[in-house]
């Protein structure tokens, strides 16, 4: 019987292996295991010297789906893979250990070459050829399988994510199309219509009275920041969950903020006649926040409560010094609210209700929300309003005085 150098399993050429004994050494890169496995290759050189057996090293950090395939827990360790049964030997007595086994491990090689050769004279005499069979091929091979199952499995989940991806990109690029359309109508008339009136001459508008002047004004730029926060939010949204969320916090007074948005936001809830009712208490401490990002998530929750609450509908607004460290702020709708069991899954990127496939919008607001209230170490969550519709609140820590 020819004698065998060491070796490591391949994954790119199999092994054959006709060895009746057959002993796979599985090792790490740990620096503290390097010298025991210096003496168990040692001993096993001296064993070869008057024995002739198969062993292959296994670095389990490059092949780590053979460890899995024998279900180790710990290395260096020695297997027995030839004649079966298999047989581990691990721990720190891996020498003591063998030499304890290595009398046994020949007895049964023996005993196996005498198995062989009464199956072999079976064969010859019913004329049948006796299939030859390489155990330590066939653990490459479920290794090998082993490899590509979990390599398919990560590629159905990029898959998967790239799909829906373009499902959100064309998506968003219909609604989009459509949702900048009323802005962008809205936004150009006024200004055509103040061009058009526009004595470059006299540096005066002609036939427009100053009110109607102002309102044209003030609606081209209403309409052109409505176009940039829906350019704004996708944007914010579509760096994903482990982009960094870069805010400057600073000492803001999140009631006068609120009041400031709600005057921009007067010419929508007039035009529906909704009633506001604040309950902002004028010692609320002020709050270490982002003004920028805080007024987006206002924004995105007062145009909520605005689009969903109906005509002649309530919206409340209330702060409370909840303790000593956190300022809760909370805004209410009477609108139609939202299912206990969509509660977690609205603050979802691209998640949207079904009553809502036909509202405008893109399912990225309560997201971005989320985002931004975490990366000031802060809470955001929904409850029912006990007169109907929606509360959402959010938490912000106090300017530490």
């Amino acid at each position: 019987m020819p004698k065998h150098d060491y070796m490591q399993v391949s994954q790119d050429q199999p092994i054959y292996s006709e060895a009746p004994l057959q002993l796979l050494l599985f090792i790490d890169g740990r620096p503290k295991s390097k010298q025991q496995v210096q003496r168990i290759r040692a001993y096993l050189k001296e064993l070869e010297a008057e024995y002739n057996f198969e062993l292959q090293i296994i670095d389990v950090g490059q092949q780590p789906y053979l460890a899995e395939h024998f279900k180790l827990v710990a290395t260096p360790a020695l297997i027995k893979i030839h004649p079966e049964p298999r047989q581990v030997l691990a721990g720190s007595n891996i020498i003591t250990q063998l030499k304890n086994w290595w009398p046994r491990w020949q007895t049964a090689v023996e005993s196996y070459l005498k198995l062989q050769e009464e199956l072999q004279e079976r064969a010859d005499d019913n004329g049948r050829a006796s299939p030859s069979k390489s155990t330590i091929r066939s653990v490459a091979v479920s290794a090998e399988l082993m490899r590509l199952s979990d390599e398919i499995f990560h590629l159905k989940q990029e898959k998967e994510k790239l799909l829906e991806q373009l499902q959100f990109k064309d998506r968003v690029i219909a609604m989009l199309a459509h949702d900048l359309r009323n802005p962008l109508t809205a936004a150009a008339i006024a200004i055509e219509t103040l061009q058009s009136n526009y004595n470059p001459d006299t540096g005066e508008f002609t036939r427009l009275k100053p009110a109607l002047t102002a309102h044209l004004l003030k609606q081209a730029r209403t309409q052109t920041k409505t176009i940039d926060k829906m350019i704004a939010d996708l944007l914010q949204v579509g760096r994903g969950k482990d982009t960094e969320f870069t805010i400057i916090p600073q000492k803001t007074e999140l009631g006068r903020l609120c009041l400031d948005i709600l005057e921009e936001l007067r010419d929508r809830y007039t035009t529906k006649a909704q009633k506001i009712e604040t309950d902002i208490p004028k010692d609320l401490p002020s709050v270490y926040a982002d003004p920028e990002r805080i007024r987006q998530v206002l924004i995105n929750l007062l145009d909520n409560a605005i689009k969903y609450t109906p005509q002649g509908g309530k919206i409340s607004i209330a702060g409370l010094h909840r303790t000593t460290q956190k300022v809760q702020f909370s805004i209410g709708d009477t609108g139609p609210g939202i299912p206990v069991e969509n509660r977690e899954l609205i603050f979802e990127n691209h998640y949207r209700l079904e009553r809502d496939a036909g509202t405008e919008g893109y399912g990225i607001g309560l997201c971005l929300c989320q985002r931004i209230i975490r990366a000031h170490y802060g809470q955001i969550w929904v409850d029912s309003n006990p007169h109907g519709g929606a509360w959402f609140h959010f938490t912000l820590p106090v300017y530490p005085a």
